[in-house]
């Protein structure tokens, strides 16, 4: 990072980005968002006037809603592209507070709900939001939005709305009874201008669809209404002058804190899940997006909330994030939040200069556009989502308790049976039995708790004793309850001469040892197992033995078993490495040390150095070896190796890491001079100066400090880690590298048995080292101990290895 002094700070240009807002002296406007806000502009305006039409509220306060929505919150939200506004979806919560508290406390209820935004946003608990069901969001805004076309229908056939949704649908009767002709009449226009205008076909009808069909709708009934001379009511919008504004609120306090409350969750989740809505909108256009940043959601309840409490104390309606604008200015080719914010100015222009025209506008036309809008928030498309999803019931019940009851009351209950749903499906379990091949096949879906356990035992009992059984678990959670009844059911059969293998949903057999018995457990392996492909107890894809109940199949390993380790990767690991491997991939890797190790699959190397992606770069071969330079015959791969890592990567260490049992070294030892040629054989004959040191009365013992070896091959195993250190030592880069101070080495010797490192003491000092190895203790220092001399061998150096020699085995780099 380079840090600039504050004079060349000031000096610098400032880069004007096309999401921020407008700076400098300069203000440029793309001509994108110019045409965006125009064609939000007129969609905004005639719904703003209609939805105040459906709240009873006054209709200049749709005008104000809209114009601070563009303005307050396209300027200060976190979403550039979302258009705000007074929104449908708080059409019957507004109308209610209207209807019981009054205009002016209703806009003082505003104000406190923006208020509230404003201290969640503070918290950041915008995310939680998106938590809830979105059976439960569709189900509310469809709830909403069939109130809403109950309401607005009485305004279209001429009459006035009831104050319920359950009392408009009773009077609904009624009312169609007595119909006025000329209101239906220009509903009907209005609505067929909305249905038929965006399917004008050809290419005049393209051009033409470019005009929003609402504006068409109702200019189009207005021209018809003014020239037809119809008597129809029309807008009213009286002088400015005496337009409403809030007032204290008046009534009790927890009803006006419900309002508060309501105003709060409504505006709060439609705005958020309407921006997340336009991140999607935008990622879909050809230009994918560039230059527009997603929404930053904590900051956007924030402008909604400062939204809210402008709008509430200039007399406006509740201002929310809308879909229909927002759809419509991503679609127009906006590409900063100045389009949201022109949009904003010109519904100020047209509510101060064009009051004669909108004063031409007739209501039912308004509330046919509405009632339109609250038919189309009921959507096919949620429907077939949640049905698909199996929530058709929460959605259901959402939408009635919305539409009989109330808001507030439908989202409780949808949240209660949305619980109960789930709670449904975590007990619901399906346990069957059959026989197949010979074998007892018991197969469980869902979920394993104590409520499943009463079924689970009379299922396990009604097994045969001593027969083949497999059990199948098709679910993703077992309580301890029945992980205790089907443990001690195995541990049961198993004594009475029956077999058990538990499988997946694939039929991939379950390398738990969770369900074998406390005497034939193998607890050592289970911190492992989530990675590593290791069958407890016996050797992986191989038979049981003549009782096996393992098909052929199932005997090898096999695609599935790679899938499903690759799964558990993507599924347990890859969220936590993905952003330290996207820098590395950025970056490049830059490890510390040199890992030259066995190919024997019992050492993982990441596991015994506690290493990570980019720390090692590892050489894996045959009996960790190390040719000679000049003797790789064909094989330059370990010399390749050792030059790119020196010379290229500039290590600081290189180690070599030995193993007990080492089968490399066994065959070294088996060898005879009339064995045939082999690949293999040509490639031990790297081992044979391990074989001569060792022989040799020359060179002390390599040995563990405290203890003899075990045998000849554990002996011939320690000498060949020193032997190898010997061999590197004659690469030229190392050597150079080594007289330049830059380069160390050093070795380890890994006991499988034991899951003990033993670290060769000395590698470090210009002397050279000890043949001596060292435990290493968990606090990653190597033990003090002396070690007793060998008979009839010379006694070499004894370890007294210092804290400030030891190897900084794990995965760490200073930064």
């Amino acid at each position: 990072m380079t840090l600039h002094s504050p004079a060349r700070a000031t000096n610098r240009p400032r880069v004007q980005r096309p999401h921020s807002p407008p700076g400098g002296r300069r203000f440029r406007i793309a001509g994108a968002d110019l045409s965006a806000s125009a064609a939000v502009f007129l969609i905004a305006l005639p719904l703003s006037l209609g939805i105040a039409l459906a709240t009873g509220a006054p209709l200049q306060s749709g005008l104000v809603a809209a114009a601070v929505g563009g303005l307050v919150a396209g300027r200060f939200g976190g979403s550039p592209l979302q258009v705000s506004g007074p929104a449908a979806g708080l059409t019957v919560v507004t109308a209610e507070l209207i209807q019981r508290y009054g205009w002016r406390t209703t806009c003082a209820i505003t104000v406190l709900a923006g208020l509230a935004q404003l201290a969640l946003s503070a918290l950041r608990v915008a995310r939680s939001a998106l938590a809830v069901s979105p059976a439960i969001v569709h189900g509310m805004l469809g709830g909403i939005g069939a109130t809403i076309a109950l309401a607005q229908l009485h305004i279209v056939l001429g009459g006035t709305p009831q104050s319920s949704a359950v009392a408009n649908a009773l009077v609904l009767p009624a009312q169609l009874a007595r119909a006025q002709a000329p209101a239906l009449a220009i509903s009907a226009l209005t609505v067929l201008t909305l249905l038929c205008w965006p399917r004008l076909p050809g290419r005049a009808g393209r051009h033409a669809r470019r005009v929003p069909a609402a504006l068409v709708a109702v200019a189009g009934a207005t021209a018809v209404a003014t020239l037809a001379g119809l008597a129809v009511p029309r807008v009213d919008l009286p002088s400015w002058s005496s337009h409403a504004l809030p007032g204290l609120p008046e009534g009790p306090v927890l009803g006006i804190a419900a309002g508060v409350l309501t105003i709060t969750l409504v505006t709060s989740v439609q705005s958020l899940l309407s921006a997340v809505a336009v991140d999607k909108l935008v990622a879909a256009r050809a230009d994918h997006g560039h230059g527009v940043p997603r929404s930053r959601l904590d900051r956007e309840l924030a402008g909604q909330g400062a939204a809210n409490v402008v709008s509430g104390a200039l007399g406006g309606l509740p201002v929310a994030g809308v879909a229909v604008r927002s759809v419509a200015n991503v679609s127009a080719g906006a590409v900063s939040r100045a389009s949201t914010m022109l949009h904003g100015l010109w519904i100020v222009l047209a509510a101060l200069l064009l009051v004669p025209v909108l004063d031409l506008i007739p209501l039912p036309s308004l509330a046919a556009l509405v009632m339109v809008v609250g038919i189309q928030m009921v959507s096919i498309t949620h429907i077939r989502t949640v049905t698909r999803h199996r929530e058709v019931v929460v959605y259901a019940a959402t939408l009635s308790g919305v539409v009989l009851v109330g808001l507030l009351e439908g989202v409780a209950l949808g949240v209660g049976v949305a619980v109960a749903v789930a709670l449904h499906r975590l007990a619901r379990t399906r346990i069957t039995r059959e026989e197949r091949g010979g074998r007892q096949l018991l197969r469980v879906r869902g979920q394993l708790t104590f409520l499943a356990v009463p079924r689970l035992t009379r299922a396990l009992h009604q097994l045969p004793p001593g027969s083949h059984v497999v059990v199948e678990l098709d679910g993703s959670f077992m309580d301890h309850a029945a992980y205790e009844t089907l443990n001690d059911w195995t541990a049961g059969h198993l004594a009475h001469g029956g077999t058990v293998e538990t499988t997946g949903p694939a039929g991939v057999r379950l390398p738990e040892p969770a369900l074998a018995s406390a005497s034939t457990s193998h607890p050592c392996c289970r911190p492992w197992t989530p990675w590593h492909n290791h069958q407890c107890g016996e050797p992986a894809g191989r038979p049981e033995g003549p009782g096996s109940l393992e098909s052929p199949e199932a005997r090898r390993p096999t695609g599935l078993q790679l899938a499903s380790g690759i799964g558990k990767f993507q599924r347990n690991t890859a969220p936590f490495v993905r952003d330290e491997l996207a820098r590395l991939a950025r970056e490049g890797q830059r490890p510390s040390q040199l890992f030259l190790t066995c190919a024997d699959s019992r050492l993982v190397t990441s596991m015994i150095t506690s290493s990570g992606p980019g720390d090692l770069f590892t050489v894996r071969n045959v009996g960790n070896l190390v040719p000679l330079p000049g003797e790789e015959s064909g094989d330059d791969s370990v010399a390749a190796a050792i030059e790119y890592a020196v010379d290229v990567l500039r290590v600081a260490s290189i180690t070599v890491c030995g193993h007990s049992g080492c089968g490399a070294m066994q065959a070294l030892l088996s060898a005879s001079p009339d064995d045939p040629p082999s690949p293999l054989r040509r490639w031990l004959r790297h081992g044979r100066p391990s074989l001569e040191r060792m022989a040799s009365r020359r060179h002390a013992w390599a040995r563990i400090a405290g203890r003899l070896p075990a045998d000849a091959v554990e002996q011939l195993c320690l000498t060949n880690v020193v032997q190898q250190l010997d061999h590197l030592r004659a690469y030229e880069p190392v050597a150079r590298r080594i007289a330049e101070g830059t380069l160390t080495l050093h070795g380890v010797y890994f006991h499988v048995g034991e899951a003990q490192a033993y670290l060769l003491s000395g590698t470090d000092e210009p002397h050279g080292y000890d043949d001596v190895f060292t435990r290493v203790l968990p606090t990653g220092t190597p033990a003090r101990s002396d070690s007793p001399a060998f008979p009839g061998r010379p006694e070499g150096r004894v370890s007294t290895a210092r804290p400030d020699s030891e190897v900084p085995l794990a995965g760490t780099r200073a930064s």
